[in-house]
């Protein structure tokens, strides 16, 4: 499960920059059209790539895989294949109010297909779950969902203070999260 989803996740990050166009023009005014749809890549790009981490650890803590597992895995690969999409759309309409919402909307059910898997992980362990106790109050896995409902709403009223959150909230997942890494420690140090 974990080579299908890299593989996936590195398609997607392939069919993003395929997205970049190569400028027609030497000069480096040329690239000015091209700030917006390279702009909404890097912001997609973090999103992947904060995506990717988190799984890889998520997986580690993971006994085995069941099939309600590989399914809410394929949940969220699906909104997160709909990223070249979105990110592509907003970038070539430069951050507008409509294109800007639907990245939103992605990003809002990329998270809840994220906890629904973190969920179904810990369902099939039980309650003494790894996972379960790793995430403890899990503040920014609950946070997050909110922040992207609330910058949909602002994407119709102001685009770049929807920009701004999505922005924030990927910086505030790119603080890098020990909490999974010290539960297998733990783990680790109980068994050895």
């Amino acid at each position: 499960m974990e080579a299908f989803s890299d593989g996936v996740l590195a398609i997607i990050i392939t069919i993003m920059v395929l997205e970049l166009k190569v400028p027609h023009g030497e000069e480096i005014e040329a690239l000015a059209p091209l700030i917006p749809v390279f702009l909404s890549y890097v912001l997609s790009f973090v999103y992947v790539g904060i995506y990717w981490n988190n799984h890889h650890h998520m997986l580690h803590t993971a006994r085995g895989v069941t099939g309600p597992i590989l399914w809410a895995n394929l949940h969220l690969l699906f909104w997160l294949s709909l990223f070249p999409f979105v990110t592509g759309w907003m970038g070539e309409n430069h951050f507008a109010a409509m294109p800007s919402a639907v990245y939103g909307v992605v990003l809002f059910m990329a998270a809840l297909a994220y906890r629904m898997l973190q969920r179904t992980i810990i369902a099939s362990q039980g309650d003494s779950s790894l996972l379960k106790m790793a995430l403890g109050s899990d503040w920014k896995g609950k946070s997050s969902p909110t922040a992207y409902a609330l910058a949909v709403l602002l994407a119709f009223w102001s685009p770049s203070l929807a920009q701004g959150l999505y922005v924030l909230v990927a910086l505030i997942w790119l603080i890098p999260d020990q909490r999974i890494e010290k539960a297998l420690a733990d783990k680790e140090v109980q068994a050895g």
